[in-house]
């Protein structure tokens, strides 16, 4: 296989909410969300007595490096394919990119934006959420239904409704919703109380896949507010392998066979020795802990219920078979700043070609697009009319006239530390107003 072969889907992307989303699904008079401009010019979303901001680094895509910050932007400033679906399509096809799920921005990467406005009157709240799940389902991947993977929100503060919304999005063709990696982190219930049973009888009923985004439930700690910005980017995608200690930990997963989840974000070369180390932990430790995994180990729980996905991970792909090759998927995490954008093709292949001994073409067919699909229930491939219309290759060829130049949308951001300056945690959190 040559790069321009390969059909890449991408089970983590992002979408910043263009501010008239709720136009055909709400009428004027719900109390719903809504943008404005604050002192100092940014644009945010409040609803209530919730305000969101646009957090500079989640919509940097095809702006100078050195523009880049913490600070909250306006849409302006973004690249308009952060926003406005036909432009992202453009941007997915110069990428070479065939298929995304996009994670909602202002509502949070799990939906906990509805939370607070579901203690204030919680039938609004669910009414807003489904009409989020609507707009998303709809409109977003509905404008071009080969090309994305739909997504939704749940109400997860109330189990029942969680429920009632899956049946709902599902009967629509969205087969993947949103999950904190720790509930307990917003009060709610730890993932081993009973009071989730329903939500994962209906998820193995009806196969429809949680997501588990880094940074939800509880956001990772920065090292210390004097430690470099970097650390904590460093460290942000291991900061879920807490939660997958939890989650393979699960007994539900020993009970319902088609319940899956995936952890967004994460990246996979850390997973070898957390799977090693869950072994070890209940073959040492089981007799007293008295933790059962029905006869099997934690690992085999693992492999049987959990995705995991990559931008870039060198290591992980070379111990692939120690993850499972039936177990790993790409995430492009556009427009965010991790986003390999418009060269992630070129990336990965040479990822590909570290990788000791090569990797089968079953095998890469298997990650870049095969196991997303087949746990997302997408048929992009078929609608598309077969393999050949998805590939690097002919996909690029729908984003030749797309404009991949850097630009300078707003300048050198109004930075809350010195220029040159060795950027800590500390001045990150001043430049969103913390």
């Amino acid at each position: 296989m040559q790069m321009e072969d390969m059909v890449i889907a991408s089970v983590d992307d992002h979408l910043i909410e263009p501010p008239d989303m709720f136009k055909h699904h709400l009428p004027a008079d719900v109390e719903q969300p809504r943008v404005i401009e604050v002192e100092g010019g940014a644009e945010i979303w409040t609803w209530g007595d919730t305000n969101v901001i646009n957090i500079g680094l989640n919509a940097v895509v095809g702006r100078p490096k050195n523009e880049w910050g913490m600070e909250p932007a306006r849409f302006s400033h973004m690249r308009k394919a952060a926003y406005d679906v036909d432009a992202r399509v453009d941007d997915m096809n110069v990428n070479g990119n065939f298929a995304s799920l996009c994670f909602g921005t202002f509502i949070k990467f799990d939906g906990s934006t509805f939370l607070e406005p579901a203690k204030r009157d919680g039938k609004n709240a669910y009414r807003v959420l489904q009409a989020y799940n609507d707009w998303h389902i709809d409109e977003w991947c509905g404008a071009h239904p080969t090309r994305f993977i739909p997504l939704a929100n749940l109400p997860i503060w109330d189990p029942a409704l969680c429920v009632e919304e899956i049946r709902r999005v599902e009967a629509k063709g969205c087969h993947a919703v949103t999950f904190p990696t720790n509930p307990a982190g917003y009060d709610l219930p730890s993932i081993h109380d009973e009071s989730w049973e329903p939500l994962w009888q209906v998820c193995d009923e009806l196969g429809v896949i949680l997501n588990c985004h880094i940074g939800t439930g509880s956001a990772p700690p920065h090292p210390s507010l004097a430690s470099p910005i970097e650390a904590w980017i460093t460290g942000m995608p291991i900061s879920i392998a807490n939660s997958a200690s939890d989650w393979i930990t699960l007994e539900a997963f020993q009970r319902y066979s088609n319940l899956k989840m995936a952890l967004s974000e994460g990246g996979i070369g850390w997973v070898p020795y957390l799977l090693e180390r869950a072994d070890f932990t209940n073959r040492h430790h089981g007799a007293w802990t008295n933790t059962s995994y029905g006869g099997r180990k934690p690992s085999d729980i693992f492999r049987d219920h959990i995705l995991t996905c990559f931008i870039e991970d060198d290591f992980g792909l070379a111990n692939r078979h120690a993850i499972g090759i039936d177990n790993i998927s790409i995430e492009i995490d556009y427009p965010h700043s991790d986003c390999l954008w418009p060269d992630y093709p070129e990336s990965l292949w040479r990822s590909l070609q570290n990788v000791p001994g090569g990797v089968p073409d079953d095998e890469l067919d298997k990650i870049t697009h095969e196991n997303a699909f087949r746990l997302y229930r997408f048929d992009g491939i078929e609608k598309a009319g077969g393999r050949s219309n998805c590939t690097v290759g002919a996909v690029r060829k729908l984003g030749e006239d797309v404009d991949t130049r850097e630009v300078s949308l707003a300048g050198k951001a109004p930075r809350a530390y010195e220029e040159g300056k060795v950027v800590t945690s500390g001045d990150a959190l001043a430049a969103l107003g913390g």
